[in-house]
């Protein structure tokens, strides 16, 4: 699925940044993606919003399979990648404090697509914790 870059930089605001730094529009796209990826793997979406509360990335099956859907759908992962060079590009000015740490981060390998995503999405967490957002 293409995607616009405005919505590629929502997806990464989101992940990264939080909720408050998206407009009206990107938060939007951001509920389309959370709604479709959410349907599609059958996660349940109050784990996203215990993320958002604070809480450790949970390694839920479904849950890992969502931040593959997500950030597939965003451009940021393909064939088993994590497309770090994509991700960096996309970032906003007031997030390039963060492009060393998903450097450091790169792409987290596990069993399977979906551990990958989310063991690179624990990484990031842990790198940036108080601003850490799940779409």
């Amino acid at each position: 699925m293409a995607m616009e870059s405005s919505t590629l930089c929502m997806v990464l605001v989101a992940l990264v940044a939080g909720a408050a730094a998206m407009d009206e529009e990107m938060a939007e796209l951001a509920r389309m993606l959370r709604e479709n990826c959410g349907e599609e793997t059958g996660v349940d979406l109050g784990l996203v919003d215990q993320v958002n509360g604070g809480a450790d990335l949970m390694p839920d099956p479904k849950l890992k399979c969502y931040i593959k859907c997500v950030m597939e759908t965003a451009g940021m992962f393909s064939e088993g990648q994590v497309e770090v060079e994509a991700v960096i590009a996309m970032l906003p000015e007031n997030m390039k404090k963060s492009e060393g740490s998903i450097r450091g981060c790169g792409t987290q390998k596990g069993a399977d697509d979906c551990d990958t995503a989310f063991l690179t999405q624990v990484c990031w967490q842990k790198a940036n914790k108080a601003e850490y957002f799940l779409v």
